[in-house]
């Protein structure tokens, strides 16, 4: 078996932590068990460019004990565990191309040796495995039926290879699914994001001014947190409508060349380029903490800091600090990577359990529909939602009401009235 990774010796290490992973997710624990005894995906080739980490990791399990022939490859150069990728080789034989730290040609070497196992499904957390099949590897979309996709960036980068018509096959937009980006995007975002900077930095955030970019679930998510540890919150935002709901919410909105001025963290998660730039930079007070939460290290214009910083030192194992010509210091915190990744372990496996059930659930659904769908960006079937849904309450052991057959044919008529 061919694979790429840091040290084989980090298996036993890695086990540990997957299996202490998957005890936090039954919903896809109780998947794995049909997809062992029924097969669904029995023989089919399936590739994902994720996250390494311990709950990707029980996803590569469940489509492998669904039949599926599996290989691994990192979306993002600082999100990879080693010792979980050491892990997936050595004890469950799965293929892994993927090395913390890895540079950007090594990062697209492991795109391409995951491509060359000639996929029929894509699962992709940013679309670069879907845009480098389509840009420079057509001896591998041929067989291509179906794909996933995991997050906003993703989605966004499909929809407009839609929109100019060079998709190829259609693609399951995981991210939109209700119980994805409602839970992940804002428990998930919210709780690991401040996890990753406590962790770089293990600053006080109680009293402090925190500027939040961005009022997506993601961004709502952060700032719920934020708030409830003490922080001073303040939303920037282009959309009003966010804007709105942000003050609404209770929090200060602003541009953010005023928020520079005040602000002692600041937070990306628009997933967009050049939100926080030298505008910004040249307002920052002395000591401030800049770092991004959105899925590429391109929120941040790093290289423009690069050019107006005299000093650059390493003043903690995540913390980049410039040091500007009028003595100001910017700290950046993993080198403008995803923070809750490249500072800590990604979101907790309690609610990934939700976003990789939507995973596995689309994965079959391809294969059911195979040959039927339009080469467009499509959206996950309310049934897979609802069944997630109502999994995960059931393995919190909550109950719920059911709809009465009267209640029924009420909401099913439009007869009767007041």
């Amino acid at each position: 078996m061919k694979y790429d990774i840091k040290d084989i010796g980090l298996a036993t290490v890695g086990k540990d932590r997957i299996e202490w992973a998957d005890d936090r997710m039954p919903v896809l624990r109780s998947i794995r068990d049909r997809f062992h005894k029924d097969k669904p995906l029995n023989g089919v080739r399936i590739v994902a460019c994720l996250h390494v980490t311990t709950e990707t990791a029980n996803l590569m399990r469940t489509l492998q004990a669904g039949g599926a022939q599996v290989g691994l490859c990192a979306s993002n150069p600082l999100s990879t565990q080693d010792d979980v990728a050491a892990s997936l080789v050595a004890d469950y034989q799965i293929p892994v191309y993927a090395i913390h730290g890895e540079d950007n040609d090594t990062y697209y070497k492991h795109i391409n040796q995951v491509l060359d196992m000639k996929p029929q499904i894509t699962m992709d957390d940013g679309a670069d495995l879907v845009s480098t099949l389509h840009s420079s590897r057509d001896d591998a979309l041929q067989g291509v039926f179906g794909g996933t996709e995991e997050t906003t960036t993703g989605v966004i980068r499909l929809r407009s290879m839609q929109k100019e018509g060079v998709l190829k096959f259609p693609i399951v937009a995981v991210n939109d699914a209700i119980t994805k980006h409602f839970f992940d995007n804002r428990y998930g975002t919210g709780q690991s994001t401040i996890d990753g900077i406590l962790r770089a930095t293990n600053v006080l955030l109680s009293g402090s001014t925190v500027v939040i970019a961005g009022y997506g679930w993601c961004g709502r998510g952060v700032a719920m947190r934020a708030r409830g540890m003490g922080a001073n919150v303040i939303i920037v935002e282009v959309d009003p409508v966010k804007a709105l709901e942000a003050v609404m919410d209770g929090y200060r909105c602003m541009p953010g060349v005023e928020a520079a001025q005040i602000g002692d963290v600041f937070i990306t998660l628009t997933g967009n380029i050049a939100v926080i730039r030298r505008e910004h930079f040249e307002r920052l007070q002395d000591g401030a903490i800049v770092c991004n939460s959105g899925h590429f290290n391109v929120e941040i214009e790093i290289e423009e800091l690069e050019k107006m910083a005299v000093k650059k030192k390493r003043v903690r194992k995540d913390v980049d600090q410039y040091t500007l010509k009028n003595g100001k210091r910017i700290n950046i915190l993993g080198e403008g990577r995803l923070i809750n990744l490249a500072a800590a372990e990604g979101h907790p496996a309690a609610v990934m359990d939700m976003s990789f059930a939507n995973q596995a659930l689309a994965a079959e659904y391809m294969v059911k529909q195979h040959g039927s769908l339009k080469p467009e960006v499509i959206p996950v079937p309310e049934r897979i939602d609802r069944e997630i849904a109502r999994l995960k309450l059931a393995s919190m052991n909550y109950k719920i009401d059911e709809l009465t057959e009267q209640q029924k044919r009420y909401l099913a008529s439009w007869e009767q009235g007041t």
